[in-house]
């Protein structure tokens, strides 16, 4: 039995080390860029304009300028950026989302939301949680020191100022005040531009076609159908071939970046092109190219990029004194290897839905891969317009047949260490003046009820280390005793925690519920709103500033219960409340026979009942003839 405990606690460590170890499995698509969007990259004090397609994940900022507007998609789930809105990913891992909306207006639509997920959102005013599929608007706004969470279908959890509270579908919660902010919870209020717009966008994704061959949980599935189509193939099973000209290939359409923790990164300039460079492999039949998704799984483990990168003696000569890179698209049934950190489990992971068998995976330099013998297939580019993140269709090198036939795999990153234009996903020809959101809103703190990662390392403090080992990001160790280092660029975000027990029970979120379209809206009128009792009505508060519009705050419905108004004064005080509902149920009772003697025996015997002098005798009552005296 001691053995076996033993053995238990070192694979319970084995596995918590490795989890540690591991990466994300999911990021954030950039789908949508609509107006003025800026793009601050994790641990890099620098701005630059947003693209489609890029992957984003904690430490990563956006900023939505003046009539601009933004969308992400995590899986399922879709982020929306209202103009004038400053956001972050605090942390983006398997288990949550936690964002920081610093100013302006979120719409958050979550379709699914499974047993390990959690949602969160941090204000300077509260930390919400998203409890439920649904449909949620936060608005923040540090000048007047107000957060609003407005819930059109679902359920959020509030937590401000030391405690916690629910709110349901069709409420809106208002948190005033930073310090010791007062809450209210009202009826939603009507739908404005904003929501407008995200409804409008809501139902034209709700009106394709549900996925057949990959999950919904993939980013970018929602493109595949307006760019090519499917077909059977009779070797890779169902397959997807995108409407391109001639002669186009693969991973040649977009540019490379330096992403975090995966390390170098396809950008694709296509709007359909996340879910095919980012999961499945390419094969060429029928003289074009088709992507092969594999088999489908719930939620497949992003890639930053599944090629392998070619190179050699010969290779160097085609590119000058400064060297080339080129690469080649994986083919179905070959492996991905990471060349960041991770654990074996992961390359199981990364790999199941499309390799049969993945065992002892140890050398990927000396293997002829199948695409190499497509011709076009293999694209390269000069190392320094690689590091730049300049666009491979403008900056590509014809390399001979000859070449590529005879150069040598090198691996599955390129050795090239990354500049601060790689971590931009920019090069710095094309910087002009980026909008960004004021200093004093990025340096104010957020109240979070999950604990955040710390701030990631600045890139000054990495590119040295990185440089080291080119075209490998920094273990873990390695960010630490650099973050020792350094000091924090930004404060780190104060950790709020409810100080009493939450006043009603709120089921967890890991059971999926019935989602509720936002087609649905407010309740018509006439209909009751489904909030607070009256017993629960806010009560005012003393206000140091007898200027100031008043502000009320409510509690839950059961944590501060008002007195009841008793018929019966006679009651002792201390007796059990009764709820409306439980009234409504009482009165609509029939009263029993025993209910019914109980009652008589309260009231005063005949003769006990005081007699009134001047009142009038009573009539005798005729006698009713028998029926024999008729």
């Amino acid at each position: 039995m001691r053995r076996i405990w033993l053995v238990w606690m070192l694979a319970a460590c084995a596995t918590a080390v490795w989890a540690d170890v591991d990466p994300p499995s999911r990021v954030a698509r950039l789908n949508l860029v609509s107006g003025a969007v800026s793009f601050e990259a994790a641990g890099l004090d620098e701005w630059a304009a947003a693209t489609v397609n890029y992957p984003m994940t904690t430490g990563d900022h956006l900023w939505a300028d003046d009539q601009a507007h933004a969308e992400m998609h995590v899986g399922s789930t879709i982020i929306r950026l209202d103009s004038r809105t400053a956001f972050s990913f605090l942390r983006l891992d398997d288990q949550i989302v936690q964002m920081r909306l610093s100013e302006g207006s979120l719409n958050i639509t979550i379709h699914y939301l499974s047993e390990d997920d959690a949602y969160e959102v941090d204000t300077p005013n509260g930390a919400i949680t998203l409890l439920r599929p649904g449909t949620y608007r936060i608005n923040s706004d540090p000048d007047r020191q107000q957060t609003v969470i407005t819930v059109r279908g679902g359920e959020a959890e509030v937590t401000a100022g030391g405690s916690a509270f629910p709110v349901h579908a069709r409420q809106a919660a208002y948190i005033t005040g930073t310090e010791f902010p007062t809450t209210e919870v009202h009826p939603a209020e009507p739908r404005d531009y904003f929501d407008e717009w995200a409804l409008n966008r809501d139902e034209r994704e709700q009106r394709r076609p549900a996925p057949r061959y990959v999950s919904r949980e993939t980013n970018g599935w929602e493109d595949l159908d307006d760019y090519g189509s499917w077909s059977d193939n009779p070797g890779y099973g169902y397959v997807w071939m995108p409407r391109v000209d001639a002669g186009w290939a693969p991973y040649r359409y977009g540019r490379w970046a330096w992403v975090e923790p995966w390390g170098w990164t396809w950008i694709d300039d296509s709007p359909w092109g996340f879910a095919p460079f980012h999961y499945g492999r390419w094969c060429y039949v029928s003289g074009g190219w088709a992507w092969v998704p594999g088999r489908m799984a719930v939620r497949p483990v992003y890639a930053p990029a599944l090629v392998v990168f070619v190179g050699g003696p010969r290779w160097a000569g085609s590119f000058g004194g400064g060297g080339g890179v080129g690469w080649v698209p994986l083919a179905p049934g070959e492996v991905f290897v990471p060349a960041y950190h991770v654990s074996p489990t992961y390359v199981n992971r990364v790999n199941v839905v499309n390799v049969t068998n993945v065992t002892n995976i140890t050398n990927v330099t000396n293997v002829r891969y199948a695409n190499q013998n497509v011709p076009g297939a293999v694209t390269a580019i000069s190392r320094s317009d690689f590091a730049n993140s300049r666009a491979v269709s403008r900056s590509g090198v014809n390399v001979s047949s000859q070449t590529v036939a005879s150069a040598q795999v090198i691996g599955m990153t390129a050795p090239v260490a990354p500049r601060r234009e790689s971590v931009m996903g920019h090069s710095a020809d094309n910087m002009t003046s980026i909008p960004r959101p004021r200093e004093s809103v990025l340096a104010h703190p957020v109240v979070t009820r999950s604990v955040p990662p710390p701030a990631p390392v600045p890139f000054a403090a990495r590119q040295q280390a990185l440089a080291e080992n080119p075209g490998r990001p920094l273990d873990n160790a390695t960010l630490t005793n650099l973050r020792r280092q350094m000091p924090v660029a930004r404060p780190e975000a104060p950790v709020a925690r409810p100080a009493a027990p939450i006043a009603r029970p709120i089921e967890p979120a890991g059971r999926v519920q019935p989602y509720e379209t936002p087609a649905t809206g407010p309740a018509p009128a006439g209909r009751p709103q489904p909030y607070e009792p009256p017993n629960a009505r806010p009560q005012p508060v003393q206000r140091a500033n007898p200027d100031r519009p008043p502000v009320v705050e409510r509690a839950a419905p059961e944590a501060r219960p008002q007195p009841v108004q008793r018929a019966n004064p006679d009651r002792p005080p201390n007796a059990q409340r009764i709820e409306p509902e439980q009234r409504r149920t009482e009165r609509v009772e029939p009263r029993t026979e025993r209910q019914e003697i109980r009652r008589d025996e309260r009231r005063p015997a005949p003769q006990e009942r005081p007699r009134d002098e001047k009142a009038k005798p009573e009539k005798a009552k005729p006698e009713r003839p028998k029926s024999s005296d008729r």
